[in-house]
């Protein structure tokens, strides 16, 4: 039967401080369960349980004061946390620890323990004091929200695996789009070469082959667009540097040196094809007009990124282009065209010797 006259059940701890003590009559009245343990018994034995202890676990006094608080554990304990409880108890500390514990009827809680040391005038601890606190609702609402949050992290998971197989597929059709533009780039590009051959008329002739060259920068920005890991990204960096190397190369011309600084800057993919067609048309009319008539020289390409835009800079050192030529150009009309295509800008100046053209676009963020 459950001992209900709570006010005199610490008179049993036979203790100096039992009776009369503002700490032994806070122990009685609360609605906390409580428990008082003595380590100086056998096994560390319960001295002392109120009734909300008795209510909260099912047993009464008589079942609970004599017995170990393990009496309380069962299969589904935690044997780590009952180590921990076990290690503050030997070393005299406090502990808190979630603890599972069954009750009389076999229902299970999970208790809120706080055990802590009481010692004498001397510093010998004579007594354990533990509260409890039935937290289960805490606990299943806890346990709840990490079973959602594994569901949610495996269900991210596979929405990220579907995302990245489809990023993968479309990588896969962009680079076959790509490439089969480049095929085809390349064979108009025969086809004019052909053509190319058959007509007398040298005008006509050199028409042709701007045409071809431009057919062949785009083929270039196809061909590094398929090879390019990165669909959304274009390096016009590096492919500045390569279509300077290669129209000057192409053209035969080893009096003509170049000075290349560039560092990799990447736009959209999406402006690459603007973007070749200008330098192209830059660097054709350098080769053919700032270099005329076997003249020697330096063509100079700087490439280079700042904040959220990137500058090409493309200078000769030849006679310099007259502003009225420049205005009747196909190649600068072209090139004002493409860069408003691109979300650029084209400006010319004068290099003193020579003429500088300045391309300004947005670049993306570098990396990966």
């Amino acid at each position: 039967m459950k001992q209900r006259d709570d006010w005199h059940l610490t008179d049993a701890l036979e203790y100096e401080h039992g009776r009369g003590d503002p700490f032994a009559a806070a122990v009685r009245a609360t609605r906390m369960p409580m428990v008082i343990t003595d380590p100086a018994r056998d096994d560390n034995p319960i001295v002392f349980c109120n009734v909300a202890f008795q209510d909260l676990t099912g047993y009464t006094r008589d079942e609970i004061v004599g017995r170990n608080c393990r009496f309380l554990q069962g299969p589904d304990t935690d044997p780590a946390t009952v180590t921990q409880v076990r290690e503050a108890i030997a070393a005299g500390h406090d502990v808190d620890v979630d603890l599972l514990n069954y009750r009389k009827d076999g229902t299970t809680f999970w208790n809120a323990l706080y055990m802590s040391p009481v010692r004498d005038k001397d510093g010998v601890i004579r007594f354990f004091f533990a509260s409890q606190l039935d937290v289960s609702d805490r606990v299943e609402a806890q346990n709840i929200i990490n079973d959602q949050k594994v569901l949610v992290e495996r269900e991210v998971e596979r929405r990220t695996a579907d995302l990245r197989a489809a990023l993968d597929a479309k990588t896969i059709l962009l680079h076959e789009v790509d490439h089969r533009v480049k095929n085809n780039l390349t064979m108009i590009g025969s086809l004019l070469r052909l053509q190319v051959r058959t007509i007398d008329d040298p005008s006509v002739a050199a028409k042709l082959d701007s045409m071809l060259e431009r057919v062949d920068a785009l083929a270039v920005v196809h061909r590094q667009l398929y090879q390019s890991s990165d669909i959304a990204r274009f390096d016009i960096g590096s492919f500045a540097q390569s279509l300077a190397s290669d129209v000057v190369g192409s053209s035969g011309r080893s009096d003509i040196m170049l000075d290349v600084r560039a560092q990799p800057l990447f736009v959209d993919a999406a402006n690459a094809s603007a973007l070749g067609l200008i330098l192209n048309e830059i660097l054709t009319n350098a080769v053919k007009h700032a270099f005329a008539d076997g003249r020697s020289g330096t063509l100079s390409l700087a490439v280079e990124g700042g904040n959220d835009h990137g500058t090409i800079r493309i200078c000769d050192d030849g006679p310099g282009m007259p502003s009225a030529r420049r205005t009747r150009s196909i190649g600068t009309s072209l090139i004002t065209r493409l860069a408003r295509q691109a979300r650029a800008a084209a400006t010319w100046s004068d290099n003193a010797p020579g003429t500088c053209v300045t391309i300004t676009f947005p670049q993306t963020e570098a990396g990966s």
